[in-house]
């Protein structure tokens, strides 16, 4: 059984451009469940950290591709940088 120390050592990639999201910084667990239906990526810091952070990253357990010994990779559409999506 994972622990969370072991996602948060993992960086989490955005398959839909490559883009590196970051370090797991919290989980979002469903307390009646048991399941873990989020993983909370902390908002990069501003200005030494001394203003704030950015929004956290917040991206559902089900859009997680493949958990690997380093990477954690996802499918992250609110990513600004994300190449448009067309629709079917």
């Amino acid at each position: 059984m994972p622990r969370i120390s072991d996602f948060q050592t993992k960086e989490v990639v955005n398959v839909e451009n490559g883009k590196r999201l970051g370090h797991i910084g919290d989980l979002d667990v469903n307390l009646s469940s048991g399941k873990i239906e989020n993983l909370i990526i902390p908002g990069s810091g501003r200005v030494l950290g001394l203003f704030g952070r950015d929004n956290d990253v917040v991206v559902p357990w089900s859009n997680i591709v493949r958990i690997g010994a380093d990477v954690i990779l996802v499918r992250f559409y609110n990513d600004p940088d994300a190449p448009a999506r067309e629709q079917e």
